[in-house]
């Protein structure tokens, strides 16, 4: 990747609301080029989406829950075309994969309004996948409790300017 690119992207991991003027100001460079250069990252994959990443609690989502599982038996086309339309009628779920690691092969981040949201997700997810997994756990992770460092992807921004200089941050 140019570094242009690289530089560009990194600025709008730390704060995507800024002007493409803006941009250009800090990059020393046009705003014709910031623009171009956006639209390079957008058409070549390196940016899938703008978003913000809200706070979850004052949304009324109090729980956000980390399930792994384990599939019976590898996939296949169809197996992978049914989960995802599972996950697309479930706005709720803000991540899922494949994975590997402790004997599961998937992972799914879902938020939920209270444990009774959760529960109710959970049993609707155990039957409805009751013939296609082996095995899960849960990890429930309470929104409202204290967070010793908060969901946000500036970090990356932070890693690799780090990484250029030689110095690596170390979050407590």
């Amino acid at each position: 990747m140019k570094e242009l690119m690289m530089k560009l992207l990194l600025q709008l991991i730390t704060n995507s609301s800024r002007s493409d003027r803006k941009l250009a100001q800090v990059l020393g460079v046009s705003q014709a080029t910031v623009s171009r250069t956006r639209a390079r990252l957008v058409k070549e994959g390196m940016i899938e989406e703008f978003t913000v990443i809200p706070n979850f609690t004052k949304m009324g989502f109090e729980i956000m829950a980390i399930t792994v599982g384990k599939f019976k038996r590898p996939r296949s086309p169809e197996m992978t075309e049914r989960g995802r339309k599972w996950m697309n009628e479930h706005p709720n779920i803000i991540f899922s994969s494949r994975a590997s690691g402790m004997g599961k092969n998937a992972v799914i981040i879902s938020l939920h309004k209270n444990y009774a949201d959760y529960n109710e997700f959970f049993q609707k997810s155990m039957s409805d996948w009751a013939d296609a997994i082996e095995g899960h756990d849960n990890i429930l992770i309470s929104l409202k409790g204290p967070v010793v460092k908060p969901l946000s992807l500036r970090y990356l921004s932070e890693l690799f300017e780090n990484q250029e200089s030689g110095v690596f941050i170390e979050y407590e």
